[in-house]
């Protein structure tokens, strides 16, 4: 079967994407950026890539007409713009159109539980898309989920930020709120098994795991499973402002997706009843299992993808296609260079820069200055990285975007994502036996001048001793 896949850089698309692939599916994946999109060589016979943005209605003439189904997997939960659903109502118009004039005869969507009448802007926004979806020739099949729990899933990485760092919590009382967890192994047995299956045809439903938990349950369900001793007390007085700014302080989110989460988190998501389980066979894990099981890829270093590289975790608003050739005019530039002694060593050192490894040199300076962007409202130092000898285009460093990676060239380009007056690259590169190492500055205005030079004394010390651990 051809099928067509929205989201394909996402969370969940990057983990469906193999396992449609296994199932003997040809995927066509639907990207705004090629760049950013990577494809495993053992999957690339079986995967076509298109550029879409389904903002624009033109750019989905792409989307071939023997499809035989599709998924839709965009979401603006963290989107920086205020009027997110009236731009997803015209994506999902868009699509609709599209697909309307292909053979597809089924659109899957996952989206957030919504049965409550209270529901907040980002599940409202949801179900519009949901109604539209419902308008298509096509049969529409809605899977509704609440928390997903799985490494590098947002929900996930903001329980382990907050029990590892803080052994008392003061918390809003929105913590007292029930919802019904499900584990990302579930999530995309779900989605995978609702393919094409005519009993989930036009219709929607609630999946969830077996446990009902309060947000506070969930954070000392998290202490047990590492063993630690954690007290949690709930306050009245904390308001919706407050505590997004209390999760974007002490975790890795963004200040958006914190809001919108704080949102979201007053309302219960509860499933309605369990009967896709039988229609479809699955039997969810446990909050425990799905925790225990998220715990071992992270410690075994295999997170498949995480929330933290999409482009809204940091200050992109275009294609990194855009920023890959690094400028040299009107810009301030940083080279230095050295021999190799090992080439395999250090370019396996570069390719585990940023997270647990640091930065080789002055990691404290450099913690001080992603401390210093958090406290401006950016994205600080505290993404880390994906995995920690793994990189690909597009995913999130630190503070910085990777925009190339090819190790076969010894090559890795970055962009810096923390507010600057100005632009920034840092780039590595090994040409014979040498590495080059340079910082590129492009400065907006006064202020950038001034902020290259206030920040240049420092750069003998960091990147010269950063280009030493590299070689030696």
């Amino acid at each position: 079967m051809k099928i067509l896949l929205t989201g394909a850089t996402g969370y969940i698309g990057k983990r469906l994407l193999p396992i449609l692939v296994a199932q003997g599916h040809e995927i066509v994946c639907c990207v705004r950026d090629k760049n950013r999109f990577y494809i495993p060589k053992e999957f690339e016979k079986n995967i076509a890539v298109i550029e879409i943005d389904f903002l624009k209605a033109e750019t989905l003439s792409a989307i071939p007409e023997d499809i035989d189904a599709a998924y839709y997997l965009m979401h603006s939960m963290s989107t920086s713009s205020d009027n997110f659903d009236d731009l997803e109502s015209i994506s999902a118009t868009n699509f609709v159109q599209r697909l309307n004039h292909t053979n597809a005869k089924q659109v899957i969507y996952l989206s957030g539980i919504v049965n409550d009448k209270s529901l907040s802007k980002h599940l409202s926004s949801r179900k519009k898309v949901e109604d539209i979806l419902n308008t298509g020739k096509f049969a529409a099949t809605t899977l509704r989920a609440g928390i997903i729990v799985g490494s590098g899933s947002a929900s996930f990485e903001i329980i382990r930020d907050l029990v590892n760092k803080l052994p008392v919590m003061i918390t809003p009382k929105w913590l007292n709120t029930r919802c019904q967890p499900i584990a990302i192994p579930d999530v995309l047995e779900f989605l995978s098994k609702s393919l094409l299956n005519p009993l989930t045809y036009n219709q929607n439903f609630d999946i969830g795991g077996p446990d009902i938990l309060t947000y506070k349950q969930m954070l000392l369900g998290y202490a047990k499973a590492k063993h630690l001793k954690r007290w949690i007390f709930t306050i009245p007085v904390m308001t919706p402002k407050l505590s997004s700014y209390w999760l974007y302080f002490v975790t890795s989110t963004s200040y958006k997706l914190a809001s919108a989460l704080v949102s979201s988190m007053k309302v219960e998501v509860i499933c309605r009843d369990h009967r896709i389980n039988e229609i479809l066979n699955v039997k969810p894990m446990t909050y425990e299992q799905a925790l225990s099981r998220a715990l071992v890829k992270v410690d075994e270093d295999k997170v498949a993808s995480s929330w933290k590289d999409s482009l809204v975790s940091g200050r992109f608003s275009s294609n990194i296609s855009e920023y890959l050739k690094v400028p040299k005019k009107d810009c301030f530039i940083d080279r230095r260079k050295m021999e190799i002694v090992d080439k395999d060593y250090t370019i396996n050192k570069i390719w585990s820069i940023g997270g647990d490894s640091g930065w080789y040199y002055g990691d404290w300076l450099w913690g001080l200055r992603g401390f210093i962007d958090k406290l401006y409202g950016g994205v600080g130092s505290r993404r880390g990285r994906t995995n920690r000898h793994d990189i690909h285009s597009g995913d999130a460093l630190d503070f910085w975007r990777v925009l190339y990676a090819n190790k076969d060239e010894g090559k890795l380009i970055l962009f810096a994502e923390m507010k600057l007056p100005g632009e920034a690259w840092l780039e590595f590169k090994i040409i014979g036996n040498t590495l080059y190492q340079s910082a590129t500055f492009r400065p907006r205005g006064i202020w950038g001048k001034l902020y290259w030079y206030s920040v240049l004394p420092f750069h003998g010390f960091i990147f010269n001793g950063m280009l030493n651990k590299l070689i030696n």
